[in-house]
């Protein structure tokens, strides 16, 4: 597993168990990781979130390896 599959597990899982990390990872995402997780994202890097439903899901297709940015990796200070 990559470390930012790893990272998303962690994520989600503290997102399930936790609530209020739930409702301000909805409300400011990179504040929620951040202040929970020590993940610090670039100023340039928009963070969205969406929760899924039983009757709405999505696919979120990433952007190629080659489009990638290496300015725009993810900057993690410490796990919970």
């Amino acid at each position: 597993m990559s470390s930012q599959a790893l990272i998303h597990s962690q994520v989600i899982q503290k997102a399930w168990e936790d609530p209020n990390f739930m409702e301000l990872l909805k409300s400011d995402p990179k504040k929620a990781l951040y202040e929970v997780m020590g993940i610090t994202l670039p100023e340039n890097v928009q963070l969205k979130t969406i929760q899924e439903t039983a009757e709405e899901i999505y696919l979120v297709i990433p952007p190629k390896p080659s489009e990638m940015v290496a300015s725009a990796k993810i900057n993690v200070k410490a796990a919970w």
